[in-house]
């Protein structure tokens, strides 16, 4: 569904992605580990439109989309999860998911997917005319997840959906994001830095070390290696 071929991307005069490849299979979950400043988050935003590559091409469903502007992408169903959940603070729950579906004009369909967001989020349905600012972390990450299904998405990315948010409700918003994943038939691009909690929901994962892919395999065997249990998974 999605392939990257030798992508690199700069911020100025640094670069932070080198000839970065890989590719999301349909319906399959992927998710890309490193550590800070590896180019996970720049992947994504590349992917989106926020950023424009130096070189390479981003193909999603036989479709060149390098370069091509964030509402478009959103258009065909490529949506994103942004790292710190970027929730509109002022506004209501309900408001939050409204403006995730604001390219949609089917209200009968808007109101079945904010139901469907209420069936996975149940805490959502609670909190609905309550300002998204006052919610917990874990509560805002829910709504964050929620407001991207609101836009229909076929692919969806989500970038670091457990940083800042309690054990118990990581646990239970990385069961749901499965659940959405198996239910609805969403691919889903996954940055995480809880490696062993990505690797346990993907199919497949990619390493990233400063730019660059240094290792791709099936998430068992990425799990097994010894070098990626040293780096990544605590031992």
């Amino acid at each position: 569904m999605l392939k990257i071929e030798n992508l690199a991307v700069s911020y100025g005069a640094i670069r932070a992605l080198h000839e970065v490849s890989l590719t999301v299979e349909q319906g399959s979950i992927v998710t890309l580990i490193g550590s800070n400043g590896a180019g996970k988050s720049t992947t994504l935003r590349t992917v989106s439109g926020l950023l424009r590559p130096d070189s390479g091409t981003i193909t999603w469903n036989g479709e060149r989309i390098d370069g091509l502007a964030p509402h478009k992408g959103v258009a065909r169903g490529l949506c994103q999860v942004p790292e710190g959940r970027m929730v509109f603070a002022n506004l209501t729950v309900r408001e939050n998911l409204a403006m995730g579906a604001y390219l949609q004009h089917d209200h009968a369909a808007v109101r079945r997917e904010r139901d469907y967001v209420f069936s996975v989020f149940p805490r959502l349905a609670e909190r609905e005319k309550q300002q998204a600012g006052t919610l917990s972390g874990g509560e805002q990450q829910m709504l964050a997840i929620g407001r991207a299904l609101m836009g229909q998405p076929k692919f969806l990315m989500l970038d670091e959906p457990s940083l800042g948010i309690a054990p118990l409700l990581v646990k239970s918003i990385f069961a749901q994001i499965v659940e959405i994943n198996r239910s609805r038939g969403i691919t889903m691009l996954l940055v995480e830095q809880n490696a062993n909690l990505a690797l346990e929901i993907a199919t497949h994962g990619y390493v990233l070390e400063t730019g660059r892919i240094i290792l791709h395999d099936r998430s068992a065997a990425l799990r097994a290696d010894p070098k990626v249990r040293s780096a990544y998974l605590g031992g």
